[in-house]
């Protein structure tokens, strides 16, 4: 068995596609195809059902695609420690973000990281809360910015900021119209607008309700949490915000905000990593730098 097969395989897995994982690969289709027989009459198991239109993984291919992705990440880390043994300032970061919480923390903490280590390749990951908890326990980010609850068991995590979670309702709602506190148990007969499944704000925003006495009455879901603000600024419901990314009163499409009473609800947003893996200097180094600078900007 061969370094290059598991490669081979990770990528076929991924694109399911023989061709288009040979593009990737940038080897011939019939020599990625050979390897790939090669491999599979070596160790005695077919990994891939192959039809005229698609490539479909066996059980066999799921354990050892797991297995193949781990031995790759095993040689990373071991590489990126031997990089740090050996005082070398370069390397490359992968770094996973929640899109639009990401749009508002990594503008502050990118150029900060980068001029104190200009050597030093980011390279960032936009996806889902569950995305992101699965790349992050499979090695494929070195470090995500993501909000609690997590669910991958396999996570660590440091926290970065506590972060009030505050009401949007649309401009003309009686609610607006009073401009008070709001108590979360009598929003029961809204409608409300919530992002997707596998959106780690949704979940709270469920739980914020439950533990209130009530499910939310949904009536849209979007994937994007500017959407949902747009559709409540519509008048098609109200909606859960994190303040971080509340907006401004001159937007054309904004909601009215309105603050919870005490005890107030908030999210915390973590910075995560698969427990036991070899962080970097330059995984630390961001840590710290995400730290120190979400630190001085929120907090000042």
């Amino acid at each position: 068995m061969e370094f290059r097969q598991l490669q081979y395989v990770i990528q076929i897995a991924k694109e399911k596609n023989f061709s288009r994982a040979a593009e990737k690969l940038h080897i011939a289709q019939p020599s990625l195809s050979q390897q790939l027989s090669k491999l599979e009459k070596e160790i005695g198991v077919l990994l891939f059902r192959r039809t005229t239109n698609s490539v479909e993984m066996t059980h066999a291919g799921s354990v050892f695609v797991d297995k193949a992705q781990n031995i790759l990440d095993s040689i990373e880390q071991l590489k990126q420690e031997l990089d740090d043994i050996a005082h070398m300032r370069k390397g490359k970061l992968v770094v996973g973000s929640l899109p639009i919480t990401g749009s508002h923390v990594l503008p502050l903490v990118l150029p900060v990281f980068g001029r104190r280590y200009p050597e030093i390749e980011v390279a960032l990951v936009e996806d889902s809360s569950f995305r992101l908890e699965q790349l992050t326990a499979s090695g494929q980010t070195d470090l995500s910015l993501l909000s609690l609850p997590l669910h991958e068991p396999s996570l660590a995590w440091e926290p970065l900021i506590e972060e009030e979670i505050c009401l949007a309702v649309p401009p003309e709602h009686p609610l607006a119209l009073k401009n008070e506190a709001v108590n979360i148990q009598d929003l029961a007969q809204e409608p409300f607008v919530l992002l997707k499944k596998g959106q780690g704000f949704r979940q709270i925003a469920i739980e914020l309700c439950e533990k209130a006495g009530f499910q939310p009455r949904i009536v849209f879901e979007s994937g994007n949490i500017e959407t949902v603000q747009s559709l409540v600024a519509a008048g098609m419901g109200i909606a859960f915000v994190p303040k971080m990314v509340a907006r401004a009163k001159w937007y054309e499409f904004a909601p009215a905000y309105l603050p919870f009473a005490e005890p107030a609800p908030s999210r915390t947003l973590v910075i995560a990593s698969r427990k036991g893996r070899y962080l970097s200097k330059a995984a630390e180094a961001f840590i710290e730098t995400m730290k120190s600078t979400i630190e001085s900007h929120f907090h000042s």
